[in-house]
């Protein structure tokens, strides 16, 4: 059985955090102590005297204040398949924590309050989704039960987001009339929407396919050098770490970058064993026939299939800190485990949240703001652009003097 992982995004009170209670509930996913908890804790109850937005809003401030604040997973599944849900923050200043749940996902279940429409953070969330090339978008119009399940809301609001995914290349976006708080067209489809011919949020969630494009090229980033220089394993030199794509064999002609040094596998070691070949996302430990000077953050990369080494690259990044991006500033960048010391030199254009089009970035970059930056790098960086791997063509900036993460970078 596949799993499928989705995130739900959305404004404040859009609705999102009772949308996958009602999913946990109506699928029957919820424990019986888990139920009886929710219901003794429960203040804003629905028909069934729950409170559903309580099953994600785990926080003691979640549930004080009815917000979400931090990225939550739930986990359910139905007959058909396995889900792994996030549930993330509408508020405009927890954006980070929206992209931390977006990078995960398959695809994205964006809310929109039947009585709002389209708001700026529908058009900032659906940004995040191009920019990280989400390649499905589920649009769900919630609280239809409060302006009477009119079919002409609906029309209008998928009309108007239309224009938004087409201008953000956004191909395959599917749309559902939904009352999170009354269950409508969420896990079966209801009487009160009969003009509405589609399938529940569920049964789409159930049956959608996805294409899971491979990451492109052999990837293997040393997180750790393994020397245990003791008389038995006197001359051992591994490196450990996990296979960021594609897959290794024993033998395999690699180059180790950014040196660009060939050379090839000797071993392959996985939970101490060797194993002729390991794949991605497995931890490995590698050993190489040729005693080079190998540390961490360096990368392995099958000789045939290099990706790129620059010093200067240029990213799309989502700005994430209060304190102002200007030209000039010098940060960290994190790229998996390589740390360099990094500089922007200039920044080409931001994106106008409003109307999606590209400005002239005039001044500095704000909490939120999307723009292209070039960014020079002290050492050489290896990278995939980001439409071909995901997982070497992203990054962070990274306060030096706080450690704050100050932007989430996607490498052009």
């Amino acid at each position: 059985m596949d799993i499928l992982r989705f995130i739900t995004a959305g404004s404040v009170d859009d609705g999102k955090s009772t949308l996958i209670g009602r999913l946990l509930y109506d699928s029957k996913s919820i424990l019986q102590d888990q139920l009886e908890v929710l219901e003794k804790h429960s203040k804003n109850k629905n028909e069934d005297g729950v409170d559903l937005a309580l099953l994600t809003d785990g926080l003691r401030a979640e549930r004080e204040q009815g917000i979400t604040i931090d990225v939550a997973y739930r986990y359910f599944s139905t007959s058909k398949r396995k889900f792994i849900i996030a549930d993330a923050p509408g508020h405009v200043q927890y954006t980070r924590n929206m992209i931390t749940g977006a990078s995960n996902s398959d695809l994205m279940v964006i809310l929109i309050d039947a009585r709002k429409g389209v708001i700026e953070q529908t058009r900032r969330h659906s940004i995040i989704a191009s920019l990280l090339k989400l390649k499905k978008v589920a649009v769900a119009i919630n609280k239809m039960d409060m302006v009477d399940y009119s079919e002409d809301v609906f029309e209008e609001i998928k009309e108007e987001y239309s224009k938004i995914a087409d201008s953000l290349s956004l191909d395959d976006v599917t749309y559902f009339p939904i009352s999170a708080l009354k269950g409508d067209n969420i896990v079966s489809l209801s009487s009160r929407t009969e003009w509405y011919k589609g399938s529940s949020l569920l049964e789409y969630l159930e049956g959608v396919e996805l294409s899971r494009e491979q990451n492109s090229g052999s990837r293997f980033q040393v997180q750790y050098v393994i020397r245990p220089q003791t008389e038995e394993l006197h001359d051992y030199r591994g490196y450990a770490g996990q296979i960021i794509s594609g897959s290794f064999k024993k033998g395999d002609k690699i180059a180790v970058l950014p040196a660009g040094i060939i050379t090839e596998i000797a071993s392959i070691e996985v939970n101490g064993s060797e194993v002729q070949e390991a794949f991605e996302g497995q931890p490995v430990l590698i050993q190489i026939i040729e005693d080079i000077d190998i540390s961490r953050g360096d990368l392995f990369a099958a000789a045939e299939d290099l990706p790129h080494v620059e010093k200067e690259i240029e990213v799309l990044l989502c700005w994430l800190d209060h304190k102002a991006l200007q030209p000039g500033n010098k940060y960290l960048l994190q790229h998996h485990s390589r740390l360099l010391k990094a500089v922007v030199r200039n920044v080409e254009y931001k994106i106008n949240v409003n109307t999606l089009e590209k400005e002239e970035a005039e001044g500095d970059i704000k909490l939120n703001e999307v723009a292209k930056v070039t960014i020079k790098t002290a050492q050489p960086l290896v990278f995939d652009d980001f439409i071909n791997n995901k997982k070497t063509g992203s990054a962070i900036l990274v306060d030096e003097t706080s450690n704050a993460t100050v932007a989430a970078c996607i490498i052009q």
